[in-house]
């Protein structure tokens, strides 16, 4: 199968139990197969409230395997709030690949580096990949990154994905599941992004659309 794509609209509760910590950058070391930390299947924490554009976090490393690539394109602005935003959203696209290849559950940059609706998708998301033994491979090509400004401290972040050459892999096995590229292979992605106290840009939402008609060739 052509790699999985979070559901159409990521705003609903996990399934599983989930511990909650602190949403902006709460830690955690061990790994479980039922929890994701930072995460409640109650109400999100609220974030805080932004102040000034200075960055003082200090981010969470985060290691990807060398069969999984990224390609950027376009993914920069002379607008120094785009330009962060920017920057923390391929941190938090690698970041949650880091936590399906490393079937790491408990990965400290998920709740860092998401908030809310987006946060409890993603745990699902992560999750759903862990249950079902999977993890992904190759490379996945980003572009046409589109702004539009609610305010000073929140914004829309939209942009492409080419996953063509972008796969599934079953852990055990190393089996690739590869299928013909179809307009299916190209994602369009909206997410709303909020600037917390610390400087990060948390993603609050994300919604995805495969073969829409604003990504394919």
């Amino acid at each position: 199968m052509k790699r999985r794509t979070p559901p159409v609209a990521i705003a609903f509760a996990a399934t599983a139990t989930l511990l909650l910590t602190a949403c902006s950058d709460g830690g955690e070391s061990s790994k479980s197969k039922d929890k994701i930390t930072g995460v409640d299947t109650g109400k999100a924490t609220a974030p805080a409230s932004p102040t000034a554009s200075a960055d003082i976090a200090e981010r969470p490393k985060v290691s990807l395997p060398a069969d999984v690539k990224y390609v950027y394109e376009g993914w920069h602005s002379s607008d120094s709030a785009e330009a962060a935003a920017l920057a923390d959203a391929k941190r938090r696209i690698e970041a949650t690949d880091a936590a399906i290849t490393n079937n790491d559950l408990n990965s400290k940059a998920i709740p860092f580096y998401y908030e809310g609706d987006a946060l409890l998708g993603a745990a699902d998301w992560i999750k759903g990949f862990a249950d079902d033994g999977y993890t992904i491979t190759g490379t996945t090509r980003f572009y046409n990154p589109h702004f539009t400004k609610f305010e000073k401290d929140s914004v829309n972040l939209s942009y492409c994905t080419d996953e063509s050459k972008a796969y599934d892999k079953e852990r055990k096995t190393g089996k690739v599941d590869k299928t013909p590229v179809t307009a299916k292979s190209y994602v369009f992605y909206s997410t709303r992004m909020d600037r917390n106290a610390r400087g990060v840009w948390q993603t609050s939402m994300l919604a995805s659309e495969r073969g829409n008609a604003k990504c394919t060739p």
